[in-house]
């Protein structure tokens, strides 16, 4: 695939997410997918995948984010994104808040043989904490 089909991929894979269609964004992931940073406590592969996204929909049912920046080169794509969204429900052990917060995160995709079958992200997991008012 062209770098600009891999940058595509990984953007069909957000906008379904953003539109909560978890099961055909499941779909583009490769069966033998690896995510290399889970959640804690989450299964591996797709079903640590599904798993993130639903506690994700529970938590912040108005959850959405937005593309910052896309890069590719070879099989990988950088995506630089924020997430936004209203913490209404346990997340990660954490009761509801009802505080609106915003995380910028970079995700690296590998893309092979058409799927996303690899996942990497940096997420400034401090600064949600800080405005949910966990850690000051």
């Amino acid at each position: 695939m062209s770098t600009e089909q891999n940058k595509a991929l990984v953007r069909k894979f957000e906008e379904l997410i953003n539109s909560r269609d978890l099961d055909t964004a499941l779909t583009l992931l490769s069966p033998d997918f690896a995510d290399h940073t889970p959640a804690v406590g989450l299964p591996p592969g797709i079903e640590g995948v599904r798993a993130f996204f639903t506690m994700q929909f529970a938590a912040f049912p108005d959850s959405h984010s937005i593309s910052l920046d896309i890069i590719a080169e070879g099989d990988k794509v950088v995506h630089r994104m924020s997430n936004e969204g209203t913490h209404q429900d346990e997340f990660l052990g954490i009761p509801a808040t009802g505080k609106r917060v915003a995380m910028t995160h970079i995700d690296i995709w590998r893309i092979a043989d058409g799927k996303l079958a690899e996942h990497w992200v940096e997420a400034d997991m401090m600064g949600m904490m800080q405005q949910l008012g966990v850690v000051s």
